[in-house]
């Protein structure tokens, strides 16, 4: 195998994917409907679409206060995992300081979150433009470009960091057996506010009954959980 293909997915490949969730001991779950996959993905589409129309009259005022407020660039890429372990490079718009990956571990005592996950309240790393963008989720909108390019979707689990993913149990990585995405089940129940078995199994419930109209559900909540902020830092 080589090393450009291992690269490419936290599982070596799918093959690898595949044989280590079948260490689950709940067995495979189902997949879904070719149509729901298809209509889902015209959704996706048309979604990130109109998102980024709208999002065009922002982007020069949120521009312009992520350069005033600190030095870096405007967008913050970081490489999430995906649908069925695979790779790809997340966007956002950045909300902390230029050198916050680097002075990660020296803040790992300072850890709220269970499992693993990384949060910490107030984030010493974190602007005070980039609290405001991250609390209202404006530091999300670049994501609308992973969802047109296929590596996310509007609905799914949200994407975890790799040294993040090596930490999962065979369960857990079940939730990668669909593409992540912008909101889910967890984002609309408390977020940070649940620990880190619970967003996993509320994951988990996503990949098992996904569809029509769980989806709308999600979306129905999205908006109030936003304008709410709940959970969100």
């Amino acid at each position: 195998m080589s090393k450009k293909k291992i690269d490419s997915n936290a599982y070596g490949s799918l093959e690898g994917y595949l044989d280590f969730i079948s260490g689950d001991p709940d067995g495979p779950t189902p997949e879904g409907s070719s149509a729901f996959t298809f209509a889902k993905r015209v959704v996706d589409i048309a979604g990130a679409l109109v998102g980024v129309l709208m999002m065009i009259p922002l982007f020069p005022f949120l521009a312009l206060m992520i350069k005033l407020d600190s030095s870096g660039p405007l967008l913050f890429k970081q490489r999430r995992v995906g649908k069925n372990g695979e790779y790809f490079d997340c966007y956002k718009f950045r909300s902390m300081i230029s050198d916050a990956e680097l002075i990660k571990d020296e803040l790992s005592h300072l850890n709220e979150a269970s499992g693993a996950a990384f949060k910490i309240q107030n984030d010493p790393r974190i602007t005070s433009v980039g609290r405001f963008i991250r609390r209202s989720s404006l530091d999300e909108f670049p994501q609308l470009l992973n969802v047109l390019k296929g590596d996310m979707s509007i609905v799914g689990p949200r994407p975890q960091i790799p040294s993040e993913v090596k930490e999962y149990t065979p369960r857990h990585a079940r939730r990668l057996l669909v593409t992540p995405g912008l909101t889910c089940v967890w984002q609309v129940s408390g977020r940070s506010q649940l620990d880190f078995d619970e967003w996993m199994e509320l994951d988990i419930e996503y990949v098992q009954k996904r569809g029509f109209q769980y989806e709308l559900w999600i979306l129905s909540r999205t908006i109030p959980a936003v304008i709410e902020r709940k959970g969100a830092y």
